[in-house]
C-alpha cells in the first residue's frame, strides 16, 4: 500500500489593477481561483496551497492605507468562510494566504489550514517580514506572527507553513521537521533581481536538510508599480532535495505533484540528522 499524496500549488497572476475597487480586484482574484481549485479537484489533488495573499495584488510594493481595507478575520472572514465550502466540497485540504485583521490596527500575513472536510484547522502568521526598498513595505502592513511554527494534522499529511521571506531564516523549517511536519508549504510573492538566484536553492536545500517535502509557490507577471517581475517556476523538492516538479516562469498553472511521504523514512534511515543533533552545542545562536 502506497503512502502517496497528490499536492497542488497555484501561481497566479493578478487580474485587475488600481482603477478598480478593493472589492473588484479582490471578487475578480478569487474567481480566477475557484477556476483552479476546480482544475485541482478534476486532477484529483488532495493537498493545495495558494499564493501570498492570493486574492489581490502584492500591495506592498507601496505603503498606501487603502490596502487595508483588503484585510478580514481568520478564520470568521469571507474568505476563509468560502475556502471551508469549497474544501468540503471537494474533499481536498487547502491552504490559503490572506491578509489578516486581528483587530484594527493589528494585521498579519497569515496562511490558514482547511482541512479535506471543511473544519478550520488553525493559521500561521509570518514571523519575518521584510522593509527594504524598493518595494517591499510590509512593515507598513504587517506585525512579526506570534503563533510560532505550528504544524496541522490534516486527513492526508502532517503539514507545515512558512511564508516567503521565512524562506531565508533556517530556524523555523527545522522546529517544522521536529515537530513531525512532512510536507512544509512556502507561499511567495517574490520577484527578479536579489532573490532569483537562490529560489530553487533555498527551499530544495531546506527539504534536504530537514528530510521533508517542501512546495514553494510563486505569482507570476508583473503588476502596476512595476517593481519586478513575478517569476514563479513554483516547485516541488522531495526529502534528497531533488526538485521534482516545476512550474512555468510565466504563466498562470498549476503545479501537481504525487509526494511519496514512505521517501521520508527511506532517507532518514540512511542519513540520520535527527538522531545526530546536538542541540546542547546550539545556545550561542540565541545570543
Amino acid at each position: 500500500m502506497t503512502n502517496t499524496v497528490r499536492c497542488g500549488l497555484i501561481q497566479a497572476s493578478n487580474v485587475k489593477g488600481p482603477q478598480y475597487s478593493n472589492e473588484e480586484i479582490k471578487k475578480a482574484m478569487i474567481d480566477k481561483h475557484l477556476k483552479f481549485i476546480k482544475q485541482s479537484a478534476d486532477k484529483k489533488v488532495k493537498v493545495l496551497c495558494l499564493q501570498e495573499i492570493f486574492y489581490g495584488p502584492y500591495f506592498a510594493a507601496e505603503q498606501n492605507p487603502r490596502w487595508y481595507q483588503l484585510s478580514e478575520k481568520a478564520p470568521q472572514g469571507p474568505t476563509t468562510t468560502l475556502m471551508r465550502q469549497v474544501a468540503k466540497k471537494h474533499r481536498m485540504v487547502i491552504i490559503a494566504c490572506i491578509f489578516e485583521e486581528e483587530q484594527t490596527g493589528e494585521y498579519y500575513n497569515t496562511a490558514v489550514v482547511i482541512d479535506a472536510d471543511g473544519k478550520y484547522l488553525g493559521k500561521y502568521r509570518k514571523n519575518h517580514i521584510p522593509h527594504c526598498y524598493p518595494g517591499f513595505w510590509e512593515k507598513y502592513y504587517f506585525r512579526p506572527g506570534n503563533l510560532g511554527y505550528p504544524v496541522f494534522q490534516t486527513k492526508f499529511a502532517t503539514i507545515g507553513i512558512t511564508l516567503c521571506y521565512d524562506r531565508h531564516f533556517v530556524e523555523g523549517p527545522r522546529i517544522l521537521g521536529l515537530k513531525g511536519a512532512r510536507i512544509v508549504f512556502n507561499p511567495n510573492a517574490t520577484v527578479s533581481g536579489l532573490s532569483e538566484h537562490i529560489w530553487k536553492l533555498e527551499m530544495s536545500a531546506i527539504a534536504a536538510f530537514n528530510q521533508y517535502f517542501v512546495g514553494a509557490v510563486n505569482r507570476v507577471g508583473r503588476e502596476y508599480w512595476n517593481t519586478g517581475e513575478f517569476y514563479g517556476t513554483s516547485y516541488f523538492a522531495d526529502p534528497r532535495g531533488k526538485i521534482i516538479a516545476m512550474a512555468s516562469r510565466t504563466k498562470d498553472e498549476v503545479l501537481i505533484a504525487d509526494l511519496d511521504l514512505d521517501l521520508i523514512r527511506e532517507v532518514r534511515d540512511n542519513w540520520q540528522f535527527y538522531r545526530d543533533r546536538r542541540p546542547e552545542t546550539y545556545g550561542e545562536i540565541l545570543k
